[in-house]
């Protein structure tokens, strides 16, 4: 039964106060009517809480604002919600559209650093290699929409999103996205199910990413990092000392950017998150260790760029190439899928953040 108001209610007595689900909690699709975001199809969920967060529906179903009764968990960039259409595919053009939010989905088929790799499994001579930009296009594509309600399980209720976004090319990858958001009325998390499939006729290269942007008042000075990790290596010149506890903003801050040693609880889960305790507020998320092998964190703690990411993620840091060398390069065969679980959702209070805290130490061994 949902847990709101301060007592549990069912959906018969819930029903008899209400004339709608939506007086309290819900989904709703809404347009974006200016600036550069015009057109954009967002589905806004409330889950009675005070946790509310938008499904960019034309931004491939990834995740913007998220809050908890007012206060946001999640990272807004300069750019704000753009639409996929003002996308520029090379280089680093991903950071013309790049809104921050709660969720960027980087990928699928390929996310890192830029590169050049072979493109001869598309049988055409002309195109023998491929130039693919920061984080590969997918969260530049529209989704199209399958469907979003709430369903009633006896007294629990779901909320539930669903959405479809295709990276293809003639002569090139035919790949799909399927996604399915969760989130239940009375708790202050949500769920993410995907599946990517390959649903062209050649092998496929296949990169994911979850770039998890956590935002001011959550990252602020003296929040901390919480993760379940065995190890640590920073990849540049910074060193790993301290990394996990947050500073204020810093004039001219040069991001810097540290790979996981990821250890885990007994069914294969991680848990990570960043926690203010002075506010009693953090940000956490659960993924599988089987389906996503490497994590790192963007530290960003500059002047307005302030934000610090969690990313699970297929592959090393080290990109593409390296993942090709090694032999790590996740490749579909024809009418082969991938499936990828997360849950992301806020820590509200001293005593979920400590539970939270003493979950991961005890993950990390």
């Amino acid at each position: 039964m949902p847990e709101l108001f301060g007592r549990e209610w069912s959906r018969r007595e819930l029903s008899r106060r209400v004339g709608r689900l939506e007086q309290v909690a819900g989904v709703r699709l809404v347009t974006l009517g200016d600036g550069g975001g015009r057109g954009v199809r967002m589905l806004e969920m409330r889950t009675g809480t005070g946790f509310a967060f938008d499904v960019l529906v034309d931004r491939a179903f990834d995740i913007g604002r998220c809050e908890l009764r007012g206060t946001p968990l999640a990272w807004t960039s300069a750019v704000g919600v753009e639409g996929p259409w003002y996308f520029e595919p090379e280089g680093l053009g991903f950071f013309r559209t790049f809104g921050g939010g709660l969720l960027a989905t980087c990928g699928i088929e390929h996310s890192l650093f830029m590169a050049e790799d072979t493109a001869a499994q598309y049988h055409y001579p002309p195109k023998q290699t491929e130039t693919f930009g920061l984080h590969g296009r997918v969260s530049n594509r529209p989704a199209r929409l399958v469907g979003y309600g709430e369903r009633w399980d006896g007294d629990d209720c779901v909320l539930w999103a669903e959405g479809e976004t295709q990276v293809a090319a003639v002569f090139g990858e035919q790949l799909v996205l399927r996604r399915r958001i969760e989130a239940r009325v009375g708790e202050s998390r949500l769920h993410v199910h995907d599946v990517v499939e390959n649903v062209g006729h050649d092998v496929t290269p296949h990169m994911l990413l979850y770039h998890v942007n956590a935002g001011f008042p959550v990252v602020d000075e003296g929040s901390e990092l919480v993760v379940a990790a065995t190890g640590v290596t920073a990849r540049g010149d910074h060193a790993t000392e301290g990394y996990r506890t947050l500073a204020a903003p810093t004039t001219g801050f040069v991001e810097q950017v540290f790979e996981h040693e990821l250890g885990g609880e007994s069914g294969g889960t991680v848990p990570a998150g960043i926690v203010n305790r002075r506010l009693g507020i953090g940000l956490y998320q659960v993924f599988r260790k089987d389906q996503l092998p490497h994590h790192f964190v963007w530290r960003m703690l500059g002047e307005g760029t302030y934000v610090v990411g969690v990313e699970p993620c297929t592959n090393r840091t080290a990109g593409r190439l390296d993942a090709r060398e090694r032999g790590e390069l996740i490749e579909l065969a024809a009418g082969e899928s991938r499936s990828y679980d997360l849950e992301l959702g806020a820590l509200d209070g001293t005593t979920a953040i400590e539970a939270f805290a003493d979950r991961v130490a005890a993950a990390s061994g």
